[in-house]
């Protein structure tokens, strides 16, 4: 089994690109952070912050787009995929994404557009393209 679940800030403005008739991808970079502690001893262990590469397909990017924003906090579920390309040098380089297939707001948003956002959940219907097929 392939899953993951995190919940996060979101670090930047979300880079969405759009391909084939109006398909889009969004990346997103969410940090996790585990809280610092003090050990018995009086030792004290620092918080530890990790990024994760987002990857959201179709109308979940759309909603990404229109939505999401930088430090807004978000639970998502999704699968670890693990890819290489060549940079322009040549170079051999490994990414590791979450292709993300679920999305939960939980950074509260003002009444401003007459509806809150509160918990704006979105689920991608559409199957993900294959790893040999990606726009970027």
């Amino acid at each position: 089994m392939n899953k993951v679940m995190l919940i996060g800030n979101v670090g930047a403005a979300p880079d969405v690109r759009y391909y084939d008739a109006d398909q889009a991808v969004a990346q997103v970079r969410l940090a996790t952070t585990e809280r610092g502690y003090t050990l018995q001893n009086g030792t004290q262990v620092p918080d530890h912050t990790d990024w994760h590469n987002l990857v959201f397909y179709r109308s979940l990017a759309k909603v990404v787009e229109k939505y999401v924003k930088k430090g807004d906090k978000l639970y998502i579920e999704g699968r670890i995929r693990y890819r290489s390309y060549d940079d322009k040098a040549g170079q051999r380089r490994y990414v590791t994404e979450i292709l993300v297939e679920n999305m939960e707001m939980l950074t509260p948003r003002q009444q401003a557009q007459g509806t809150s956002q509160a918990t704006q959940s979105a689920t991608q219907a559409a199957e993900q393209p294959s790893n040999d097929k990606l726009p970027f």
